[in-house]
């Protein structure tokens, strides 16, 4: 049997190893931060190359995350044992839901008429890719998304991504596999947009939280209302008219802020679009092509007469 000294020595040494590694991990972390913070300094386009091969090794794991994540989420004991108070909630929002359905079909039925009368096409934009959420950046200002769905989809820079219920962000930097989403509630996202009911353009602002600024192009004559549904207008080339955007909360002193309608969180699945202006998501010709078609017109031109 060991004597207490010799147990007081092996919980000292433990002690030891243990305060050892946790130095250690701290000046690998305060060593990894700074490197990172100089090459993002000094050399921003491998920044984002080195970002995009880290998001592309963590791809298959966050996979395997979410899928887990699903499982789990599926298998709810708890609603077993409230299982009578989940019909009556059901059976009312059955009600509720056939009275909107009754609602919507005579709405369905105007527009037809007036898409009969002037004679408009419908426009549906067909997709690039269909892909999931793997992560988002939910507690940093900077609100980024990645998605499974890279260049081998079809997937290029500056493509608007969307949801079943609105517009999501528009991709930012793509991998083979993965590609990064700039929300629209970033603070680097601006959206040209229009008030759905008679088409007042305005902007749409993230601000780095659940929330997004919109601003009127004139607000001296026109004011926003508590409710008006904001869509995007397709000024600028990237997002396609009438994909729904925002929901006005509050009015403000510059113009309102409003609620995202989609949720990254909550989408099970998103779509990546083609730009509204075709020539904006094609890949750049390479610099060697560039210089053998500029090549023969610069050596065909006069020189200049003296």
């Amino acid at each position: 049997m060991a004597s207490p000294a010799t147990g007081r020595h092996t919980y000292a040494r433990r002690a030891h190893y243990g305060a050892f590694a946790s130095y250690v991990i701290a000046v690998v972390g305060l060593v990894a931060g700074l490197l990172s913070a100089v090459i993002w300094v000094v050399d921003p386009v491998g920044f984002a190359n080195l970002r995009t091969l880290v998001l592309e090794a963590t791809a298959p794991a966050s996979r395997v995350i979410n899928g887990g994540s699903g499982a789990a989420s599926s298998l709810d004991v708890g609603a077993w044992w409230r299982a009578g108070a989940q019909n009556r909630e059901l059976r009312e929002q059955l009600a509720t839901a056939r009275r909107d359905a009754i609602a919507a079909s005579s709405l369905a039925a105007e527009n037809r008429q007036l898409r009969a009368l002037l004679a408009l096409d419908s426009g549906d934009v067909g997709a690039v890719a269909t892909a999931n959420i793997l992560s988002t950046s939910a507690s940093s200002t900077r609100r980024f998304a990645v998605i499974d769905a890279g260049y081998g989809d079809g997937v290029r820079s500056g493509q608007p991504v969307r949801s079943a219920d609105g517009l999501i962000g528009r991709t930012l930097e793509v991998g083979p596999s993965v590609a990064r989403v700039m929300l629209i509630t970033d603070t680097q996202s601006v959206v040209p947009a229009q008030r759905a009911s008679d088409g007042l353009a305005v902007l749409v602002f993230g601000r780095g939280d659940a929330l997004l600024d919109v601003r009127t192009l004139n607000s001296a004559t026109i004011t926003l209302k508590v409710g008006d549904i904001v869509v995007a207008s397709g000024s600028g080339g990237i997002f396609h008219p009438r994909t729904p955007l925002a929901r006005i909360l509050r009015l403000t002193r510059d113009g309102a802020l409003a609620s995202p309608i989609a949720d990254p969180a909550a989408a099970a699945a998103i779509i990546v679009e083609p730009a509204r202006d075709a020539d904006l998501d094609e890949p750049p010709p390479p610099a060697d092509s560039v210089a053998e078609s500029e090549a023969p017109t610069d050596a065909a031109t006069p020189p200049p007469a003296p």
